[in-house]
């Protein structure tokens, strides 16, 4: 369902090459992925993920349903399928779950999602979505009683995973040793072990598959901004360079850019989620960052995550914390896009309200669609052709958390992979493991 957009003055400042001071209050000594500016907010979210990982797990998860009548077994849904699901309990427990990637085996041609909970990486051959099949975890690197959600990215058969937890810095996992794996589960131990600096954390990554360079965010070292690590050698990761004038980076999309603005076709290029700011930066040349833009928008409570249109004309994003907060649109779930057909001078930001109430969380955009992680109300699938319009058009969508669709995070989807065969989708959830959907398109 479409609501009507709701247009926002757009609040940018714009910088030339000079450096400036950072534009956000500073994170502590340590970044729980949320910063201390945000206190009381940040222990919402805390409370609400222990109170989840204080919830009896299934030992089983839910039977494969198509989605009729508007459910997919006890599932709301809408042209999504659920093929299959396995608990935490059967994926190698943990408190919660947490983020989710994929991998797809080049050789084989076998599939393959890499689930982060509290405890480990779990590898899942999603192949046959049907009978998804634990092969075996990767523990944690950082043992202790903070053992926060980890993050993982893909290049060259490697799994890159980083985590919150202190001194767990970025494990380099080959994945090709998952093509020996035997019928019973394992514990594996990473191939190579990233030394960040400082305490070791890191909230998440993003990696330049074009140019082999891995952006760590969150971290400890360079303000909290991008830490810039050079993995063409996956298991010899080396330390490229820092930009920290716009202080602590939540997220990132860092791409060999091809858009519109021609004056930097073929630059490296960082679309960064910055709290408060959607911030560009030109990372070229590793040693000196240039800033060219940051854009600031009215409602912002934390400008979370987001992703370019395959066009390159547009940046779609969220802010986690606008509905908690009540600034945003008509007390809705909210997500934002920007026209960045300019990266000096992006244009207006706008707010498209959805029909639920929950809060955000991942989103990514390809095959047309923008799909989207939103904690209670689940995967939402939403027109790609809609953004131009400010009023992103709901196309599908699969609520894995069918007790409520209040704001917070007790449950529900975490993060989704849709890069895989006829339609898959992998999408991890806080309180009930790694779902494989099938979207109907």
């Amino acid at each position: 369902m479409r609501t009507t957009s709701v247009l926002l003055a757009t609040v940018a400042c714009l910088l030339a090459m000079a450096g400036t001071a950072a534009a956000h209050p500073q994170p502590g000594g340590m970044s729980f992925g949320l910063y201390s500016g945000w206190f009381t907010l940040e222990d919402q979210k805390l409370r609400d993920l222990a109170s989840a990982a204080n919830q009896p797990q299934a030992a089983h998860g839910a039977a494969a349903a198509d989605c009729v009548n508007g459910m997919a077994g006890e599932f709301p849904c809408k042209d999504v399928d659920l093929l299959g699901n396995l608990s935490l309990a059967e994926i190698g427990g943990g408190e919660i779950g947490n983020d989710i990637w994929g991998w797809t085996d080049p050789e084989t041609g076998r599939e393959y999602a890499l689930m982060g909970k509290t405890n480990d990486t779990a590898f899942v051959d999603v192949t046959d979505g049907a009978n998804p099949r634990f092969l075996g975890m990767l523990p944690t690197q950082a043992e202790g009683r903070r053992m926060f959600w980890r993050d993982i990215k893909v290049y060259r058969n490697h799994a890159f995973i980083v985590s919150e937890h202190i001194g767990h810095n970025m494990q380099v996992f080959d994945l090709e040793r998952l093509r020996t794996a035997s019928t019973e589960p394992r514990t594996f131990t990473a191939d190579a072990i990233y030394t960040i600096g400082g305490s070791g954390n890191t909230h998440n990554l993003d990696i330049n598959e074009a140019t082999g360079y891995a952006y760590l965010v969150g971290t400890s070292t360079c303000n909290g901004g991008l830490h810039m690590v050079k993995i063409s050698n996956p298991t010899k990761p080396k330390f490229e360079g820092c930009f920290s004038a716009d202080g602590y980076t939540h997220d990132t999309q860092c791409e060999r850019y091809g858009g519109p603005d021609r004056r930097f076709i073929g630059h490296e290029i960082c679309f960064a989620s910055n709290e408060d700011t959607v911030t560009i930066v030109d990372v070229t040349n590793k040693s000196k960052p240039t800033m060219l833009s940051r854009t600031g928008y009215p409602t912002a409570a934390y400008t979370h995550q987001g992703w370019l249109t395959e066009d390159g004309k547009w940046f779609v994003f969220d802010d986690e914390l606008d509905e908690l907060s009540g600034s945003a649109p008509e007390a809705k779930q909210t997500t934002y896009t920007m026209n960045v057909e300019s990266l000096t001078s992006p244009g207006e930001v706008r707010a498209s309200p959805n029909n639920t109430t929950s809060t955000d969380h991942n989103l990514y955009i390809h095959d047309g669609h923008v799909f989207e992680s939103n904690y209670t109300s689940g995967l939402r699938i939403f027109d790609e052709d809609s953004v131009p319009s400010g009023d992103l058009d709901e196309v599908a969508y699969l609520d894995l958390y069918p007790e409520n669709d209040n704001t917070g995070f007790e449950g529900g989807t975490w993060s989704n992979y849709g890069h895989l065969r006829d339609g898959k989708i992998v999408v991890s959830s806080i309180d009930r493991g790694l779902f494989v959907l099938e979207f109907e398109r």
